[in-house]
């Protein structure tokens, strides 16, 4: 990151960087900086605008030692400053990069985060016409027909398969790997849905890119193409699992096999049968795709997404409309059926998402349709449920409850405006709950804990934020969630915009198999727009996490290198997001 030279306090040494946001300020906004060298005193800092006049100085905040971050944390407010310009912070030591303070700043953000699920559509060509020359691409998986896994998974299980195949071409790739996957898919896509549904016309786009509504169709029509057929009998592991690892899927001692009736319930994904290497553009991709077992999780993200389809489309396209609302009763009435059908971690090329907990889908998918539909089954079947009375957590893939939740609470429905207001108190207070954990850590972030795809945690935290924000109209969380994306911005102790594209020091090296150019500088580094996982401290998977294993800060465990997947991936759950807040900002 290149220092400018501003005026410094004093100093005597070169210039330590100041961690802000590297995309910059709107006026109105909140403004934090953090200086990461102290003396435990406040000290003086001046904001300096290219003439090289001081227009601002205020003093330090101090937080003293971080554990977070690992070292020594200042904090610069410097809200009160609002004329638009270019500025930097100098204080001692320490100084910025430069930045803007504008209105407007976060609608191109908002138009990349979507452009993300464009470039990981599959079955078609990657246009340069809308993407540019760089990042255009032939199809990949054109013609996907797949036949279902059968025979011995990794773990010597014997599978027997199914009698058909489906055509499942289209839909988007997951991460950095050439999956797709219905569960982690069903999230991603209401996430953008929900954005629509707020604000139909929050994200306007250029160039002949895709709508949302448009891009959002893309993923419904691939887990439309899921479902099992009906009439359809599969031998399927069936009940609690005997050995089971918490939302991580049942690693041996499988439950025992039965013969059901797998109607209308989704299979957990599509994939090739043996993990592509680094790099593999998909075009390049000759392994065989497989369909796998279908689960009661897939299930329910297909009745959920399917049912928030019908509402979204209707009035837009009704037969479409229709369709989802069809498949989404279908689905929901095969996992009453088949309550107890887990994934497992036992195929290998290919992630597992297994979760051995599926009440919280079962309650999502119960308030979507009821929502949807207003019939008494699925209001007595939500309300039935413990999701409809315990306190809304952060929502992920593993724990979908609080996407039940907002839906009740935001959308029109014949649920009692007292049960309404309740929820309301719930989400108000789980946002409460995330804005208490920035008091914990001295960068003033909303989150404690620092696993796999933390930066998609920390969004997914910041649309409950938002959603706060629209219900209470209370300014404090508006700026949680300036608070959250400023981080992913560059406010963070690896002094890293985590968004490709975005700031002085972006992401560069993704582990993807198409945006790869450390490896193949005939392929493209990530476009603009696109989110890393972010810090890990807790699952040190991969060969360079492994390394920084037990010397790392939580907030410092990453890295910018294509091997780094623990650290370093992208996903469709996690850019979802980033759409949703880039987009409630940018209003």
């Amino acid at each position: 990151m290149a220092l400018l030279a501003p005026l410094l306090l004093g100093a005597t040494s070169p210039a330590i960087p100041i961690d802000l946001s590297q995309l910059g300020f709107q006026p109105d906004d909140p403004k934090i900086a953090i200086v990461t060298i102290g003396t435990g005193q406040p000290r003086e800092w001046l904001l300096v605008d290219e003439t090289g006049k001081t227009v601002a100085r205020g003093m330090t905040e101090v937080f003293g030692k971080d554990a977070a971050s690992g070292g020594y944390v200042e904090r610069i407010d410097f809200s009160g400053f609002r004329t638009p310009g270019s500025y930097h912070l100098a204080s001692g030591s320490s100084a910025s990069t430069l930045f803007e303070i504008r209105p407007n700043l976060y609608a191109p953000l908002a138009r990349d985060a979507l452009a993300f699920f464009y470039h990981q559509r599959a079955g078609v060509p990657i246009e340069a016409r809308i993407v540019g020359a760089r990042w255009a691409r032939p199809a990949g998986h054109a013609h996907e027909v797949a036949k279902c896994f059968a025979g011995k998974d990794e773990r010597d299980i014997l599978w027997s398969g199914c009698p058909y195949s489906l055509d499942v071409t289209g839909g988007w790739y997951d991460a950095g790997d050439h999956g797709k996957y219905v569960v982690n898919g069903g999230i991603a896509l209401w996430t953008l849905l929900g954005a629509y549904e707020r604000n139909p016309g929050a994200i306007p786009t250029t160039n002949g890119a895709p709508r949302l509504l448009d891009e959002a169709r893309v993923e419904m029509e691939f887990l439309l193409k899921m479902q099992v057929p009906d009439g359809t009998r599969l031998s399927l592991p069936a009940g609690p699992p005997k050995s089971l690892a918490a939302s991580a899927g049942w690693r041996s001692d499988p439950p025992d096999f039965a013969t059901l009736d797998a109607s209308g319930m989704a299979h957990q994904k599509v994939a090739d049968a043996r993990w592509t290497a680094l790099p593999t553009p998909p075009s390049a991709d000759t392994q065989e795709r497989l369909l796998y077992p279908p689960t009661t999780a897939a299930t329910l993200n297909l009745a959920a997404t399917a049912a928030q389809c019908a509402r979204v489309w209707k009035g837009v396209d009704d037969a479409f409309a229709a369709r989802c609302l069809a498949a989404a009763a279908r689905a929901y009435a095969a996992a009453r059926r088949n309550p107890q059908i887990y994934a497992t971690n036992s195929f290998t090329g290919s992630g597992g998402y297994g979760d051995g907990d599926v009440s919280d889908e079962f309650y999502w998918a119960a308030a979507e349709l009821f929502v949807t539909t207003g019939k008494a089954e699925y209001r007595q079947a939500l309300e039935a449920s413990p999701h409809f009375r315990v306190p809304a957590g952060e929502p992920g893939w593993p724990q979908t409850a609080t996407l039940g939740t907002i839906t009740l609470t935001t959308r029109p429905s014949a649920l009692p405006a007292v049960e309404v207001q309740r929820l309301r108190a719930m989400l108000v207070a789980a946002a409460d709950r995330f804005l208490a954990d920035e008091a914990g850590n001295g960068y003033r972030i909303p989150l404690a804990h620092y696993s796999w795809g933390s930066n998609g945690a920390l969004l997914n935290r910041a649309m409950v934020l938002g959603v706060a924000g629209d219900l209470t109209r209370d300014p404090k969380y508006r700026a949680g969630v300036i608070d959250a994306v400023d981080y992913v911005l560059g406010r963070n102790p690896n002094r890293i915009s985590y968004v490709s594209g975005y700031g002085a020091d972006s992401m560069q090296n993704p582990h993807h198999r198409f945006w790869a150019h450390s490896l193949d500088p005939a392929l493209p580094g990530p476009p603009p727009g696109v989110l890393s996982g972010g810090a890990n401290s807790t699952a040190m998977a991969d060969p360079v996490a492994m390394k920084l294993q037990g010397k790392c800060a939580p907030q410092r465990c990453w890295a910018d290198d294509v091997h780094a997947y623990a650290l370093n991936e992208v996903a469709i759950n996690w850019n979802a997001p980033l759409v949703w807040v880039a987009a409630w900002l940018a209003e």
